[in-house]
């Protein structure tokens, strides 16, 4: 790997185009480098992963929305849709779109933290839409893949977001145009201008994620991959698009970020080096922001010491100045308290996530975030007595390079009534690379089984399984089949119109938008 200075440059400068961020990560992206067995077993995992969590969205009335949007635009050739037949075909940007909703609603996929957030499975859906409908076959999208993967994750550890309260998108547009274009075999060129209009018009604030929180939360990374499907195919026809993007005067760095005197350090293969990492990404056992996966466990552990709930007088959670800000009472937010909040809110508020771990000794996708379930009053009067406190080591621990130190979990110290003190801290989650039960193929495999049971017939979850297994020698014509149908009565049933589906008469819907049940 080979560390790139990334800083604003005056016009005047006429910064070349081979010192440009867009241009380094194009020549990445573009780099005929075999993939390694390691990354084309983890890609198939990772896509297992992301069907799992579809089909336990399907029903939702976001994805089904998103869902209904996309079939307003059928296509041929075209891409597949999650919960669709294989040869029912939409644009291939629908099929990002809808497919992008479908794995981003549960909050349940893979994950990379570093400088910024990431969710890198996000890729997938742009990228495997265009592999369908280009007639791609396995080893194409293996190649896309691990591209998209290599660019998203090293902006992650170089260049922080999150800070300006920009959202962590900016970062997952140029990653899925630089994967389309190398799964397409696209020149450095090409992929240049695509991976600038990607930046350009998937930079938003970070507001999506705080305060009442909506269904956007989902919609926006699947907005990135549309846009990055739609910046590759204006490129291709020989459009540009703003430059430097990141380095520019007027650019992302001077304007959005750190400013004009900032530098950030990018890490990037060079030419040759293997792309791998996908492999220093992690994925999801619980349904739930990642900062909360260690707490959830260690939530699970600390339950039976602590006996009686309701003899807690209070709960500590020392924990990472990201944590404390986003997810714990740092960020100030009232709706984080509030048991009417989104399931969305309560994803992103640990004292509910921690409440109700401590209470039912796990978590689950589904009953964990019902209405019945944040009403409880016993669950409100512990909920109500957590709270989090920022701790300088968990800090650093947070963002250590060296990942035998990084921590994504706390300390948490619990006060009972009798004035007894119970303490126990967890580093990291069960189901991470170096935790106590790291997820391999066995465990995407029963996450997909567990969370398609009762979906997906058990003959289609065969065949899905099947294809993933021959992913690098699949064909072009198999490249449907990375995708699953269900029975219609699956998909839901209620459907309110929108304007792709306008019949003349004015809907009853919220806010004025599709909404489907």
């Amino acid at each position: 790997m080979k560390s790139h200075s990334v800083r604003t440059h005056k016009s005047a400068e006429n910064l070349p185009r081979a010192a440009q961020l867009a241009w380094k990560t194009a020549e990445v992206a573009a780099d005929p480098v075999p993939v390694e067995p390691a990354v084309v077993e983890m890609i198939g995992n990772r896509i297992i992963d992301n069907a799992a969590v579809a089909a336990a969205s399907l029903s939702r009335r976001p994805v089904a929305s998103a869902r209904t949007q996309s079939l307003a635009h059928p296509f041929k050739p075209g891409a597949t849709v999650f919960g669709l037949s294989q040869h029912r075909r939409v644009s291939p940007e629908w099929a990002a779109w809808a497919n992008g909703v479908a794995v981003r609603e549960l909050d349940f996929h893979d994950t990379f933290l570093a400088a910024d957030y990431s969710h890198p499975g996000d890729n997938i859906p742009p990228v495997l839409a265009v592999a369908q409908h280009c007639g791609l076959d396995g080893a194409a999208l293996v190649r896309g893949l691990a591209a998209s993967y290599e660019v998203h994750v090293d902006l992650v550890k170089g260049i922080c977001l999150h800070e300006h309260k920009i959202d962590h998108i900016a970062h997952l547009g140029p990653s899925a145009a630089a994967g389309i274009g190398a799964a397409l075999g696209l020149p450095t060129e090409t992929i240049y201008q695509a991976v600038q209009q990607a930046l350009h018009v998937t930079t938003t604030t970070r507001q999506s994620r705080k305060g009442e929180i909506s269904s956007w939360k989902a919609y926006a990374p699947a907005f990135a991959g549309k846009m990055a499907v739609e910046a590759v195919d204006r490129v291709m026809r020989g459009e540009g698009a703003p430059s430097p993007a990141w380095e520019g005067e007027d650019g992302f760095i001077a304007w959005l970020l750190s400013g004009p005197k900032a530098e950030y350090q990018v890490p990037l293969p060079e030419k040759g080096e293997p792309k791998r990492a996908i492999l220093d990404t992690y994925t999801k056992e619980h349904s739930a922001e990642y900062q909360s996966q260690a707490l959830i466990d260690l939530a699970r552990r600390m339950g039976p010491k602590l006996g009686d709930l309701s003899k807690v007088a209070s709960v500590v959670i020392h924990t990472s100045h990201h944590t404390h800000y986003v997810i714990g009472t740092g960020a100030n937010d009232p709706q984080k308290m509030d048991p009417k909040a989104s399931r969305e809110t309560l994803d992103h508020s640990i004292m509910y996530i921690f409440a109700v771990a401590l209470e039912d000794g796990g978590w689950h996708h589904e009953a964990s975030y019902a209405p019945q379930r944040a009403n409880r009053p016993e669950t409100i009067a512990l909920w109500h007595k957590i709270s989090t406190v920022e701790d300088a080591d968990w800090t650093r621990r947070y963002h250590s390079r060296d990942p035998r130190e990084k921590a994504f979990g706390g300390r948490v110290v619990v006060t009972l009534t009798d004035g007894r003190v119970i303490e126990d801290e967890l580093a990291i989650a069960d189901a991470h690379p170096l935790g106590a039960r790291p997820f391999a193929r066995a465990q995407y495999v029963q996450k997909f089984r567990t969370l398609a049971q009762g979906i997906i017939a058990l003959s289609e979850q065969d065949r899905f399984l099947g294809m993933v297994e021959r992913l690098e020698r699949l064909k072009a014509d198999d490249l449907a089949g990375l995708s699953f149908t269900v029975d219609p009565g699956m998909l839901g049933t209620q459907r309110a119109t929108g304007i792709f589906d306008w019949s003349g008469d004015a809907p009853a819907a919220t806010h004025g938008l599709s909404v489907v049940a």
